[in-house]
């Protein structure tokens, strides 16, 4: 059984402009992978987002379960990214894994190198919509 996803409406459309800019730059196969997330995607209004989802500029802790390593990480937009930060771009594999997911999830994900990771979200440590920040 495939997992759902949950999306803000505001994410939803701000990453499929992203989808169509890069789709038409170069990096196609980044694009569909998130293409595809979306598509399963519930979406609700940002004042209806669940508190423990991860979307767009969330700092999350996240557990590798390939390897039992811990995160934690902000998911943002490509322009903000800056992995000395801990900011990992929604363009980024593990970025791509994580938007939508609820606190206790796990899902596996593939990789470049033709492995998978399996990441769990451990706690969404501050969510923007939560925090009532709805223009972010």
């Amino acid at each position: 059984m495939e997992r759902s996803i949950v999306v803000t409406q505001q994410d939803l459309g701000r990453l499929h402009a992203l989808i169509e800019g890069v789709a038409a730059e170069r990096n196609l196969a980044a694009a569909e992978a998130l293409e595809a997330e979306l598509a399963r995607a519930q979406v609700v209004a940002p004042e209806e987002i669940p508190a423990d989802v991860v979307t767009m500029n969330s700092r999350v802790r996240f557990v590798d379960e390939t390897n039992g390593s811990e995160r934690e990480a902000t998911l943002v937009y490509p322009q903000d990214a800056s992995a000395a930060e801990g900011r990992i771009s929604i363009l980024a594999p593990i970025g791509a894994a994580l938007i939508g997911l609820r606190a206790g999830d796990s899902i596996d994900w593939p990789m470049p190198n033709g492995r998978s990771k399996r990441l769990r979200i451990v706690e969404v440590l501050w969510q923007p919509e939560a925090a009532g920040q709805f223009d972010l």
